[in-house]
């Protein structure tokens, strides 16, 4: 084609030097041109057809990828292809011109692939993420690692073409490096393995709860990179936490609470044991006319008649036989009214329990589980059942245990 155009220019009456001259850079514009029509025909039809496409169709993912532009910087390789393919044309018998226009165009299309891979990888990122599986099994922790990959392998080709070397020469030179390289990716390297032990294992997912003191997490994971782990605290800040050190350091979560039909309450109050007895007719009475326990009341005397009588007890000593007592009772009346809570479980544990006696009286615990989870509602629940058991304590002839304060003290001595 360069012969042709040099012969025709020379019939026209121009030197040689000259001919040859003019054929070559109108060559050369003819391929800038062509490569600027590729582009403009890449992006303004073919661009805007595969959008007009995709915006009819019904599935998600295709708007994913539009989105992330991987279209677009598919379209900027037209224009270097052009030029790639015809640029020894204009540049015949200058071997050094189109191996360097060659190598700065291919160096540019390997970043254009590169980009565009990077930019698929993030839409297929967001299409898994999607689907219910990618809160068990986060993926963003190995795209990352892909990435890491194809961009590493990317610069090895730029630099084997820039230093006219082949890659397999560098790749087999990077075995001297393999301790700094090791030293520079130590945390990705640490994260990826770990990584692929929490998705392994199911140790961690997005959105579950995770308390880890030692960096000062409380809250729910909205992100697990391939380095770090991002959770979201209740006051709203971000803690960041290396993903290794969600395998070699210890944690709790709170997923399994989160699965469950109810969260735990366990909580106790202190009796004062100075007002532990045991019940008297009219105590009886008084309590047989709450409604919670007054079944159990009426049960409990019937029983306590009958095996005092086969027993032929002595009645004239309260120690003596079977005998109610009013810290028997209230358990039994706490027992009766979280039974009949409409936020308890019954289908979980529900115990009303005593716990060994201390120099601050006996504990009774409470050991339930709320069937709401949400921890501005289960407070709510948590509170109103031990505002309920505080205030009907004395109903039972008992008192809570608290140390004197200097109101008591002033009370003796005056």
């Amino acid at each position: 084609m360069l012969e042709i155009l040099k012969s025709w220019i020379i019939e026209q009456g121009l030197g040689i030097s000259a001919a040859n001259l003019i054929a070559r850079g109108v060559i050369l514009l003819l391929i800038l041109g062509l490569s600027l029509i590729a582009y403009l025909l890449a992006k303004h039809f073919i661009l805007k057809g595969l959008t007009a496409i995709i915006g009819r169709t019904e599935t998600q993912w295709d708007d994913m990828i539009l989105r992330k532009k991987v279209f677009k910087r598919l379209a900027l390789l037209a224009p270097a292809i052009i030029i790639y393919l015809f640029i020894a044309i204009p540049f015949e018998g200058y071997d050094w011109a189109i191996a360097t226009i060659t190598g700065l165009v291919v160096i540019y299309m390997i970043v254009m692939s590169i980009l565009a891979l990077d930019a698929f990888l993030d839409a297929a990122l967001d299409i898994y993420q999607t689907y219910e599986v990618s809160n068990r099994i986060p993926i963003k922790g190995f795209i990352q690692v892909f990435k890491i990959i194809i961009y590493f392998t990317a610069a090895i080709f730029i630099i084997s073409i820039l230093v006219n070397k082949t890659p397999m020469y560098l790749f087999s030179s990077l075995g001297a490096l393999t301790a700094i390289l090791m030293f520079i990716f130590k945390d990705a390297i640490l994260g990826f393995v770990a990584g692929i032990q929490l998705s392994a294992n199911r140790m961690v997912a997005n959105g579950d709860w995770i308390e880890m003191p030692k960096y000062g997490a409380d809250g729910d994971i909205v992100e697990i990179a391939l380095t770090t782990v991002k959770v979201q605290n209740w006051d709203m800040t971000i803690t960041t936490i290396p993903t290794y050190a969600l395998i070699t350091d210890s944690f709790k979560n709170w997923r399994g609470m989160s699965e469950s039909g109810g969260r735990r309450i366990k909580r106790s109050i202190n009796i004062d044991l100075n007002t532990i007895r045991f019940c008297t007719e009219d105590m009886l009475i008084r309590y047989g006319k709450i409604q919670y326990i007054s079944g159990y009341i009426a049960k409990s005397k019937v029983e306590m008649e009958k095996r005092n009588r086969v027993g032929e007890v002595d009645n004239s000593s309260v120690a003596n036989g079977v005998r109610m007592t009013n810290i028997g009772t209230f358990r039994a009346y706490v027992k009766a009214y979280l039974n009949n809570h409409p936020m308890i479980n019954k289908d979980m544990t529900l115990l009303v329990r005593q716990l060994a006696p201390t120099e601050h009286g006996l504990p009774i615990e409470i050991y339930v589980f709320s069937k709401d989870k949400a921890w501005a509602n289960y407070e709510s629940i948590q509170a109103n059942i031990f505002d309920h058991i505080l205030a009907v304590v004395k109903e039972f002839d008992l008192r809570l245990f608290q140390d004197p304060s200097g109101r008591d003290f002033n009370k003796v001595m005056a």
